[in-house]
């Protein structure tokens, strides 16, 4: 068993699971602002789902790659690894999802516009501050 592929694995499934709790979770603040979803005006899960996609953001305003894609190529060279088709299965089903095949320029304006709807949706359906106990 090649450890170095399981861990390339890994990375990837913790990547894609970030995308989709970036992704999924503005549809569903967007779609359940709409419907009256109570959850989506949570503080926690709305600065947690902020937060993350502020990451990204910044990231690409400052052209730096992603750690968890350099640490997953690290891994997979490691793994001897040198081409796609040499990947697991995982990221064979994975990478088209995640990597598209666009210019720079382009992937950058993408996660600039996805996190100025995610700062719109704050104004657009805000969340509710914790309340705090004992009062």
């Amino acid at each position: 068993m090649n450890w170095y592929a399981l861990l390339a694995d890994f990375v990837a499934v913790i990547h894609f699971g970030y995308v989709m709790v970036v992704v999924l979770g503005l549809v569903a603040i967007l779609v359940g602002g709409f419907l009256g979803w109570r959850f989506i005006r949570n503080f926690w899960f709305r600065s947690i789902h902020m937060t993350m996609i502020m990451i990204v953001v910044v990231q690409a305003l400052l052209g730096l790659p992603c750690p968890l894609t350099v640490w997953e190529f690290d891994l997979r060279i490691a793994a001897g690894q040198q081409d796609v088709s040499e990947e697991t299965f995982i990221a064979r089903l994975i990478h088209p999802i995640m990597f598209l095949d666009l210019p720079p320029i382009v992937l950058r304006a993408a996660h600039c516009l996805f996190g100025l709807i995610i700062l719109a949706s704050w104004w657009l359906y805000p969340p509710h501050l914790p309340k705090r106990k004992g009062r």
